[in-house]
């Protein structure tokens, strides 16, 4: 059975559960890459293992998401000017999958270096995979379709978590061994994205060099066209800010439950294991929630939600409370995670016309790279430069939660009418 799309054609082609399903699962593909090589044990291997710093994996993450930064108008302006865009998330797929292939092998720097390649693909990918949802969802189901790809994308992290519980537990160096797994389990995970993914084709003009150099002559035009459409300057504004928190979280949970609150390695294991489980659910309740209360709304109760997960995060260590109690901050965490990505991709495509929606995908990654340079390299300076410790790190995410809820409080989520200049060119 397949589902109309009423979105932005005029005679939609049906939309099959095959590339649904696809697209859905390569959700589930790149989480077990965040999960295992951004969260959890590229980031215990360079500090437990060979004895860098908060600091080193925080700037290596950081420059990373810079030259993401300082690329990603161009890569979404230059998927604007392909037929297609999935080829581009296929040819960023392969290549993270190779450099992450690569991690644990000559050292410490090295291995950092190919880590900020693998991640900057990574991030890359997740340009081109986003703007897709508009291929495999309608107005109506959007919300649905994007919860259960965060639900099912969280799924991941359980592979990847099982997977580096059971390398780790026959040899608990064999980190490179979780890394080469992880490389091998986003490959396979991905592939029917690249086969089954319907995508439509769009009138372009040829697509060669002369269209990179197009793509660069749009930056401009990007940022200024970005001002013309109601709230989608504001929103990609507050964006900064709560993606500052979230991917922080992400990148610095496992080494906040091991090294603040004394959990053993595999104590983390769990602990990370049990947010996953939440962020599953979470996903998976709260696109229903997008559908009915709308983005915007869900947005602002996430963002809630988040700011009483980080104030227990804080309070825990700092009045010595057991550490039993980080298991709930870890539930809760994993529920506002579900829920950011829940409301987030369908906000901006609501947000956004259909013909630029490449572009505008450029500006979104753009200004969460941007939060993502800001978010670990602050946790470093606050950690090891100024010594004010981890809590106080958390606490500085709390401030960007805050200061997100007051800055999209006035961004509206009404259904927007989009006149021919704003809708796809069908070939």
């Amino acid at each position: 059975m397949a589902l109309a799309s009423k979105g932005h054609l005029e005679n939609p082609a049906a939309i099959s559960r095959l590339s649904i399903a696809s697209w859905v699962l390569y959700d589930l593909a790149n989480t077990i890459f965040s999960l295992n090589i951004i969260s959890l044990y590229f980031s215990l291997w360079v500090v437990n293992v060979m004895g860098g710093t908060d600091q080193s994996y925080g700037n290596a993450n950081g420059i990373s998401m810079a030259l993401m930064f300082f690329s990603a108008p161009v890569l979404g302006a230059i998927s604007d000017q392909a037929p297609k865009r999935l080829p581009f998330l296929t040819i960023s797929t392969i290549v993270c999958v190779l450099f992450t292939l690569l991690l644990g092998a000559g050292g410490l720097a090295l291995s950092l270096f190919f880590f900020i390649i693998a991640n900057y693909f990574y991030q890359a990918g997740l340009i081109f995979y986003d703007s897709l949802l508009a291929e495999v969802s309608t107005e109506e189901n959007r919300g649905r379709i994007g919860g259960i790809g965060v639900g099912v994308g969280y799924l991941g992290s359980v592979i990847g978590i099982g997977t580096g519980f059971i390398i780790l537990g026959k040899n608990p160096n064999a980190y490179d061994s979780v890394f080469k797994a992880t490389a091998i389990l986003f490959l396979i995970f991905a592939l029917p994205a690249f086969f089954f993914i319907r995508e439509r084709s769009r009138r372009v003009p040829p697509f060669n060099l002369d269209a990179v150099g197009r793509a660069f002559g749009q930056i401009t035009q990007t940022v200024a066209r970005a001002r013309q459409y109601p709230g989608l300057g504001r929103f990609l504004v507050g964006r900064i800010f709560y993606a500052d928190a979230a991917n922080t979280v992400i990148a610095f949970m496992g080494i906040y439950v091991t090294n603040e609150l004394g959990f053993t390695a595999a104590e983390a294991q769990l602990v990370l294991f049990v947010g996953i489980l939440a962020a599953v659910l979470g996903g998976l309740c709260w696109g229903v929630v997008v559908d009915r209360l709308g983005p915007k709304r869900t947005l602002d109760i996430v963002l809630l939600l988040w700011t009483v997960t980080l104030v227990l995060a804080v309070v825990i260590p700092l009045l010595h409370l057991p550490s039993v109690a980080f298991w709930l901050v870890a539930a809760l965490a994993g529920i506002s995670l579900g829920g950011t990505w829940s409301a987030d991709r369908p906000l901006m495509l609501r947000l956004s016309p259909p013909r630029y929606l490449g572009q505008f995908y450029g500006l979104y990654a753009m200004v969460g790279r941007f939060a993502a340079i800001i978010g670990p390299v602050l946790w470093g300076i606050i950690v090891d430069s100024l010594k004010w410790g981890r809590p106080a790190a958390i606490a500085s995410l709390l401030v960007m939660i805050v200061l997100s809820f007051f800055i999209l409080r006035s961004v509206s989520d009404e259904r927007r009418n989009w006149g021919a200049a704003d809708l796809l060119e069908p070939a």
